[in-house]
């Protein structure tokens, strides 16, 4: 992302506004924005035609290598699986000999049958999908609208993504936590379903609508102005700990990210880091708005007042609020400014930073629990290399993979000694398997 130009590289399409499930923890339904009521159900061809011509002159205006898109809802697999083709070929068409396309999707799965699986491979669509756990952590939020459980359907559409057939479009899995869930138990029934990445979420809160805390106070705070919990922390600490005992079977971005930052390099979220924001969402209507994670802060945060129709995609870097997010640590309130982890925190996902009183001009509301959490991973990763737990067996089955970021970062030559040496074990472990393929024939 290169800021100053006012150029993007992340784009969410929203292809359909409306969603199978009803999820008490979703900021599209159920916090301060609801303009999801006034957006067509679907996103007409017209306007896929529309944004797939946009984000092509983005990608020659500013010279952009590669882009990357999110096929997003709602729930994307409501569109039906034709009209997905026909989306994902109007935009590799568009941006064929401009940009290579690297796209994906988030979905919560419960549509996915074999010829849906078929055609996400087919048509190189890295599919992610949303799990919080085990049966009894995913029931307790993400339940269909008569209240029953999903757990087994997305399990089952899981195994089926999952398959050798369709391996390829299997991007991994999200969960949002729950700090009343298990975590050893929810990393297990994660890691148990041999994803090839984790990602976990801090529930969407402000100050204003502060999340969960079960075992602590939600009012006090202390010097930075956050809570004096660290439920949050904890429980993810607990998930960390036993991915390392594990020999780190799969990438986790959250931890990943924060190793990368400790040295010096870039993060793979957004939620994490001082790097300005590259990315925008386009809804079904054509509007150009900022990440609709903001719909949890109060109504018509995420817009921009833009729309495909009308406006060039780099006009949105003159927005007040994408702006605020391109300036760094000098764009942080002054408790984030004076954090000796603000480079890796970076003041946390910006939407976590609101108050009514003042907007963003705040430490986000888990700054305790990054803190604590920081704090752990970049001991953990401190510790003299023979006193790392060994890998556990079949724990290098998924190393000769590099997530795109690591590829974006080497090749414009942002690279970290940690990204390097992520590429080596990719290349030792592709030579592993042809060496031991070929001593089976």
């Amino acid at each position: 992302m290169t800021a100053a130009t006012g150029s993007f590289r992340q784009f969410v399409i929203k292809v359909h506004s409306r969603c199978d499930l009803r999820c008490d923890h979703c900021y599209v339904y159920t916090h301060a924005d609801r303009s999801w009521r006034g957006r067509p159900v679907t996103m007409s061809e017209d306007t896929l035609r529309l944004a797939a011509a946009r984000i092509a002159e983005h990608a020659v205006a500013h010279r952009l290598p590669r882009v990357h898109v999110v096929l997003h809802g709602g729930e994307p697999l409501l569109a039906g699986r034709e009209r997905l083709r026909g989306f994902a070929r109007t935009l590799r068409s568009a941006l064929r000999g401009t940009a290579a396309l690297d796209l994906r999707m988030q979905t919560n799965g419960l549509l996915l049958d074999d010829a849906f699986c078929a055609m996400l491979a087919e048509e190189s669509i890295l599919t992610s999908v949303s799990l919080d756990g085990d049966e009894r952590a995913h029931d307790r939020h993400r339940v269909r609208a008569d209240g029953s459980g999903s757990h087994r359907d997305v399990v089952r559409a899981i195994r089926r993504l999952n398959a050798p057939a369709h391996r390829r479009a299997f991007g991994g899995l999200l969960c949002t936590v729950d700090v009343e869930n298990d975590p050893v138990a929810v990393y297990r029934a994660l890691a148990g379903l041999d994803p090839p990445a984790l990602d976990f979420l801090l529930p969407h809160a402000t100050w204003d609508r502060p999340p969960p805390r079960p075992r602590g106070a939600t009012g006090s705070t202390g010097s930075t102005g956050s809570t004096g919990s660290t439920e949050y922390a904890d429980w993810l600490i607990a998930v960390h700990d036993r991915w390392a005992v594990e020999g780190r079977p799969m990438p986790i971005r959250m931890f990943e990210s924060i190793s990368r930052l400790a040295e010096g390099g870039t993060s793979f979220t957004e939620a994490l880091g001082t790097d300005g924001t590259d990315l925008l969402v386009l809804e079904t209507d054509g509007a150009v708005e900022q990440a609709d994670w903001l719909k949890t802060a109060y109504p018509g945060a995420p817009q921009t007042g833009l729309h495909l129709a009308t406006h060039r995609l780099e006009e949105a870097a003159a927005h007040p609020g994408i702006r605020a997010r391109r300036t760094g640590t000098a764009g942080l309130s002054a408790a984030c400014r004076s954090c000796r982890v603000v480079e890796v925190c970076g003041g946390g996902l910006y939407g976590h930073r609101y108050r009514a009183a003042n907007g963003f001009d705040n430490p986000s509301v888990y700054c305790a629990d990054l803190l604590k959490l920081i704090d752990h991973v970049r001991a953990a990763e401190r510790r003299p290399t023979g006193t790392q737990p060994a890998p556990a067996t079949g724990a290098l089955r998924n190393r000769h993979t590099l997530p795109w970021p690591r590829f974006d970062a080497l090749a414009a030559g942002l690279g970290t000694a940690e990204d390097v040496r992520e590429l080596a074990a990719a290349q030792r472990s592709l030579r592993t398997t042809a060496l031991a393929a070929a001593a089976r024939t």
